[in-house]
């Protein structure tokens, strides 16, 4: 029944859509409410799908590093560094290490410090940047090797702040899909006050046809097709709206961090087009709900 009722759907029946009014509240309703809906649906799937990548992202660049420090003394600081360089050397799973230089530090510390740091007067201790190769670091082996011939070292895998800021992205991703699906529901209940609403107010209406033998199934499909068709157009202008929206975002880089990474990439552009087809979905099946549970009320 369902599969026949949406082949109706797909074609036009002038005697049908006579039957609901094509102006009046419940009208813009279902356009602002498909409209606005899918503009955020946007958003929330751009949002969703940037912080799949960011998470991705900060999970295969910080798992292949590491950092050791160096706290020594001054004196013991080059020959320290030395003896780590030449552990690290010797070490499986560790496929390039390399101390930085002064200039190097000076550039990390300059977001917090200024650019004009002394580091010759601080006790800043040297780092040495670890890139792991195949197997894999044993982080637990290295660091007792460290203890034992470079007491000043101090290894620092990243896991401590890297699991907490992927698992946070994760979340957010979460987040959009769950907003989505929010979304989702809320139109459901929208249209279906609108659906509601204008059965009402035709209820004058819908007795004359059910004298004249018009069935209940031939003035629900009326209802359901005229809120799916507006429901559709509705997120389609409210996609298009969206979709320009993304594109006046700023574009991702480095330097800009998450922010400028919001929108799509790839073959992510063509989900947007999925919106307008879920929402007439959403709005068939809350018009089709609500159309049978009145038509049974005005009965």
């Amino acid at each position: 029944m369902i599969a026949d009722d949406i082949r109706a759907l797909l074609r036009r029946d002038a005697r049908a859509d006579r039957v609901v009014p094509q102006t009046g509240f419940t009208a813009h309703l279902t356009l602002f409410v498909s409209g606005a809906m899918a503009f955020l649906t946007v958003f929330a799937l751009a949002l969703s799908l940037a912080s799949g990548r960011l998470a991705d992202r900060w999970a295969s660049e910080l798992a292949g590093a590491a950092t050791l420090r160096i706290n020594a003394p001054a004196e013991q600081r080059a020959a320290q560094t030395k003896a780590a360089l030449e552990v690290l050397k010797q070490t499986s799973g560790v496929a390039s290490a390399r101390a930085l230089s002064a200039e190097e530090q000076a550039a990390l510390l300059a977001p917090w410090f200024g650019p004009d740091l002394p580091l010759d007067t601080l006790p800043v201790p040297q780092l040495i940047e670890i890139i792991e190769g195949e197997p894999g670091l044993d982080t637990m082996g290295l660091r007792l090797r460290l203890a034992a011939e470079v007491p000043g070292a101090v290894l620092d895998d990243h896991s401590r702040w890297r699991e907490p800021l992927v698992d946070a992205a994760t979340s957010l991703r979460r987040l959009g899909w769950i907003s989505i699906l929010l979304i989702g529901g809320a139109t459901a209940a929208m249209i279906t006050l609108a659906a509601n609403a204008s059965l009402a107010a035709n209820a004058q209406i819908i007795e004359v046809l059910r004298q004249v033998g018009a069935r209940d199934r031939f003035i629900a499909g009326a209802f359901v097709r005229r809120f799916t068709w507006r429901a559709f157009f509705g997120a389609v202008v409210g996609t298009v709206l969206g979709l320009t929206g993304v594109l006046l975002l700023p574009e991702a880089s480095d330097a800009g961090g998450f922010l400028t990474g919001l929108g799509f990439q790839g073959a992510d552009w063509l989900l947007p087009a999925v919106i307008p087809i879920l929402g007439a979905a959403v709005a068939f099946a809350a018009t089709w709900s609500a159309a049978r549970r009145k038509l049974k009320e005005l009965s």
